[in-house]
């Protein structure tokens, strides 16, 4: 039986996100199998999940965004050396950057070994390219696999492994259909989000890559189309974000639906979120690295319409084909929409167990890293 390893994770911070939902479910996958799990970052909210998980965490700020972030190489470095770790797991740009130098002041002999994964399809430049310099490079989906190797064509395709973002199918279970009472419950926060027709959820922080344009202008066509169609866009209300939220709502009163539309802050109930609605939109006007609404959405019996790009095209393609639409394409949408509001969601059981696969394959990387 192979010796426990140490790993240390890199990342800015622990305050939310995919990235952090990725490290914490990585750390905990690491203590249940006898190993050590560090992780480095300015800290925030999540530290105390993290640490539930039998995690350490380390408060350095090697995200910052300053020449300052330098002065953590040496902090780092010396880290490594008293922790004796085995494997550093870079997750963001700065971050890699910062492990890749406190590694190189390593002696190779005792030099941990250097794994990154790549979540997003950030700009190519020198600077991004160091996440594609790790001795094993993690893509989150066969998308960012294709990005890389297209603008990094370099890179050796051994190194690489696609290792998909999974989701726990215990938290996102088939919602009945319809769901009266979770409907209710929402319409009694948001009166405008009654009535008997379908209600349409759009989740996504307040930035317009969301597509929150898109979902009000199919609300409005399908309100044309006679459908006493409801939106609710939880995350789109943010502090700093009023001027964008001002934009939307003229957008909705020019069209006619601002009365059946809520923009609200982020919600935690999620999956309470999911049930209440009819159809999930998955909207981003630039290609994700990844579609986890997609998961949860299916997961929970909910039919997902999407612009058919990025990994939300590809996990459409894989698992609701009928919701996978030409991106931009309005009238495309509305006749994809009107379809799968047609037909109630099946459950036919629940989805895998993504997220322990997810776990199972990246804990499987560290392992071909055997120096025994």
């Amino acid at each position: 039986m192979r010796r426990p390893l140490t790993v240390v994770q890199l990342l800015p911070a622990l305050s939310s996100g995919g990235v952090e939902r990725s490290t914490l479910e990585i750390a905990q996958a690491l203590v249940e199998a006898g190993h050590r799990a560090i992780v480095v970052s300015a800290g925030g909210r999540l530290v105390p999940a993290l640490e539930a998980t039998g995690a350490t965490h380390v408060s350095l700020d090697i995200g910052a965004k300053s020449p300052w972030v330098l002065r953590h190489v040496r902090p780092l470095r010396r880290l490594l050396a008293e922790t004796g770790a085995d494997i550093v797991h870079a997750r963001s740009r700065l971050p890699a950057w910062i492990g890749w130098w406190a590694l190189r002041g390593i002696p190779a002999a005792r030099r941990p070994h250097f794994v990154t994964t790549m979540h997003g399809l950030n700009s190519p430049s020198r600077y991004s390219a160091i996440m594609a310099r790790g001795e094993r490079v993690i893509c989150v989906s066969d998308t960012v696999r294709t990005y890389l190797l297209r603008h990094y064509p370099d890179t050796p395709t051994d190194r690489l492994r696609v290792i998909p973002r999974g989701i726990d199918p215990v938290k996102f279970p088939p919602a009945p259909y319809p769901y009266p009472t979770a409907r209710a419950e929402v319409a009694a926060r948001w009166p405008q989000l009654g009535g008997n027709g379908p209600l349409l959820l759009l989740p996504g922080r307040g930035t317009r890559l969301k597509g929150h344009i898109d979902a009000i202008t199919l609300l409005a066509d399908l309100r044309n189309a006679g459908f006493d169609a409801r939106l609710w866009m939880p995350g789109a209300r943010e502090a700093g974000r009023e001027t964008y939220i001002a934009e939307l709502m003229r957008e909705a009163e020019s069209l006619g639906c601002a009365d059946a539309l809520a923009m609200t802050e982020p919600t935690d109930a999620i999956a309470r979120a999911y049930a209440a609605s009819d159809l999930v939109l998955q909207l981003s006007r630039k290609p994700e690295a990844f579609g986890r609404t997609v998961l949860e959405a299916l997961s929970s019996a909910r039919p997902v319409a999407g612009w058919a790009h990025g990994g939300v095209g590809e996990l459409l393609a894989q698992l609701q084909p009928g919701g996978a639409v030409a991106p931009f394409d309005r009238d495309a949408l509305a006749a994809a929409a009107r379809r799968l509001l047609a037909r109630a969601p099946t459950r036919a059981g629940t989805m895998p167990d993504t997220l322990r696969a997810m776990q199972e394959a990246t804990l499987a990387v560290y392992d071909e890293f055997d120096d025994n």
